[in-house]
């Protein structure tokens, strides 16, 4: 062995040594013949890239891909390893030699992609465009330079480059899903510090956001701006509004008093502005239109006699503000529209939404299921490890309030489908989830490890709906799952950092499947519940004196064996149960029977006629018979 190890030691020396030598040919032949010699994974992912980076540069490119290909799915390739191939594929650029490298779009866009993953976002950017050029009409190509846009803050050319790309193929759902996001970007800062301008890509954009830039943009004058000037360019668009943007432009000056509006604070706003954040002038950002209103109905009541209005005075004012905050809300609610407020993943309305570090939204059960799958963003792939790890989905306050308020009926809407969903989980003779694992026995527990995501979702829909209950069936050839099983009840569940779970389970009830089915990845079944017939008279009679003699040669059994096979089974199933006083109580049978079969060593096959039948003497009988047949051949 040692021998062998030498040997193989020294090819890999001679590997490096051609490899430095520029035989880049005889390189990628000895790394191939040592791929045989390694059994190890990581040993052969790594002689992997090492061939790769051989054939890269010996101008065997597509075999070289190939070769990255089967070292990606070993493990994931680091950035570092690539950067042999970057060096490989700029110098083929550089010396126009090999496989018309130049000229070659793909070669470019998989470059741009390596750069973008090294975190080199300009020379990600010079690449796609130069795919671009090569391709003008190439989606592929254009996503890559939006997405290097992107990287760079350069926002208003990406989203240039996504709606093209949307243009080139309507149905991308990457770059509309991108363009919304970036549109999302452009109008966040609306309400406080308005763009100062907006792309030029805006006449795609529907009428009413178009509606909302124009009326905020009326809104961000210079403060150096006098405020006749101000009021008298809203009163010019004015005419050209609706009835709701009217209701959103600043009062007319006349209806306040007559001060020199200069833009300097000392002279507008001494003895007259008590709070800065409401001073149109100086702040003209921040207009508030009640506190417009109060001024003019103070200046007209001075102007009628003084401070003799009253208690009427004060109604009147009351009044107009209700009146003015009424239709401001009005306008508000009227700019939300339902899709602005839609998950990215299931493209409903947000339910129980949450918001990752990275920032992106999601309907809990949407992203729970994503990262069933992937610990990562489904929109920016950033890792969210540590953020499952703690699991603390806490729910976006914000958000549900603002659906509440502004989407009242769309909200309802959306809690009905959810609350059918639930119904339709909680069902337990309908659709129940199978898991298609190992038998299982009524009142035995039966600890599961969950690793897989379908069942992640299926353990954590049971927790959710309640029930705690699934079923666990045998796998079947054909079928997929047999045609008997029993429901498992959760008793608790510990997860892991990385999303796997231990569950402990303990039988309930056997059901016999009606019809097999699938959801979401997922086995579920039609069942009807399964019980014993119960006898009476000489029947029960004979009944009984079966049971106490089995019960007996089964504790004969359980004795005989080894300390410390009773120590396993004991650790694992729990002691064996006591004789039932009445075998006929339960509509399973006595649970020592159920017990009993969990623990002898018997095929799954030979378990499953137990699970169905309905006669406690037949179940009775067989077991007498294996206990025989086992105490035979042990005294043999």
């Amino acid at each position: 062995m040692g021998t062998e190890g030498t040997a193989s030691n020294v090819m890999l020396e001679l590997a490096a040594e051609a490899f430095q030598a520029k035989n880049f040919e005889l390189a990628a032949e000895i790394y191939e013949c040592q791929l045989q010699d390694f059994s190890d994974l990581g040993t052969q992912h790594e002689l992997l890239v090492k061939r790769a980076e051989a054939l890269a540069f010996g101008g065997k490119l597509s075999e070289a891909f190939e070769v990255y290909q089967r070292a990606s799915k070993i493990n994931r390739l680091r950035p570092t390893q690539l950067e042999n191939l970057i060096e490989c594929l700029a110098n083929k650029i550089r010396s126009k030699e090999g496989l018309a490298a130049p000229r070659d779009h793909l070669l470019f866009s998989n470059r741009s992609l390596i750069n973008s993953s090294l975190k080199k976002i300009e020379d990600a950017l010079a690449d796609a465009d130069m795919a671009c050029r090569l391709k003008p009409f190439w989606l592929k190509g254009h996503l890559r330079k939006a997405q290097a846009l992107t990287a760079l803050k350069k926002t208003e050319e990406a989203l240039t480059e996504y709606l093209f790309c949307i243009t080139l193929e309507p149905e991308s759902k990457l770059a509309k899903l991108e363009a919304q996001k970036l549109l999302s970007d452009i109008f966040a800062p609306i309400l406080n510090h308005v763009q100062e301008r907006i792309p030029d890509c805006t006449g795609l954009l529907s009428s009413r956001t178009r509606i909302k830039g124009r009326l905020m943009s009326n809104l961000s004058s210079n403060c150096n701006t006098s405020s006749l000037g101000l009021y008298k360019e809203c009163s010019v668009n004015n005419d050209s509004l609706t009835s709701q943007e009217k209701s959103m432009v600043p009062l007319a000056p006349s209806a306040m008093k007559e001060t020199d509006f200069t833009g300097d604070k000392s002279a507008c706003c001494a003895d007259k502005c008590e709070d800065e954040d409401f001073c149109g002038v100086c702040h003209p950002t921040v207009i508030d239109r009640n506190h417009l209103v109060k001024r003019k109905y103070s200046s007209e009541e001075e102007a009628k006699g003084g401070s003799n209005g009253g208690p009427c005075k004060r109604l009147k004012l009351e009044a107009a503000l209700k009146e003015e905050t009424t239709s401001w809300c009005a306008v508000v609610s009227d700019l939300i529209d339902a899709t602005d407020l839609e998950c990215s993943l299931c493209m409903r309305l947000f339910y129980e939404p949450v918001t990752t570090p990275c920032g992106h939204t999601f309907c809990l059960k949407c992203l729970e299921r994503c990262l069933d799958h992937n610990a990562k963003c489904p929109l920016c792939k950033e890792d969210l490890s540590e953020f499952l790890a703690q699991r603390r989905f806490s729910k976006t306050v914000l958000m549900e309030h603002l659906i509440a308020k502004y989407l009242p009926a769309e909200l309802a809407e959306r809690r009905i489908v959810y609350e059918e969903e639930m119904a339709e989980l909680s069902n337990l003779n309908k659709n129940v989830p199978i898991f298609v694992c190992t038998m299982a026995f009524p009142t035995v527990p039966c600890p599961l490890h969950i690793f897989e995501p379908c069942y992640r979702l299926m353990v954590r829909r049971c927790m959710e709906t309640g029930t705690k209950q699934f079923g666990m069936c045998l796998s079947d050839s054909v079928k997929g799952f047999a045609d008997y099983g029993c429901i498992l009840e959760v008793r608790d569940v510990e997860f892991f950092a990385d999303g796997r779970s231990v569950v402990d389970t303990i039988g309930k009830r056997r059901f016999k499947v009606i019809q097999h089915s699938q959801r979401d990845g997922y086995n579920t079944a039609d069942i009807e519940y399964l019980e014993d017939e119960k006898v009476e008279g000489t029947e029960e009679a004979e009944l009984r004196a079966l049971h106490d003699a089995v019960y007996d040669q089964a504790v004969t059994w359980v004795n005989s064996l080894k300390a410390e096979q009773k120590e396993r089974i004991v650790g694992h199933f729990g002691p064996m149960p006591e004789k039932d006083a009445e075998p006929q109580i339960s509509p399973n049978g006595p649970s020592w029977c159920w017990w009993l079969l969990a623990v002898m060593p018997l095929e799954g096959r030979a378990q499953l006629p137990f699970l169905a039948l309905t006669s406690l003497r037949d179940r009775l009988t067989g077991i007498r018979r294996v206990l025989l047949f086992m105490s035979r051949n042990r005294s043999r």
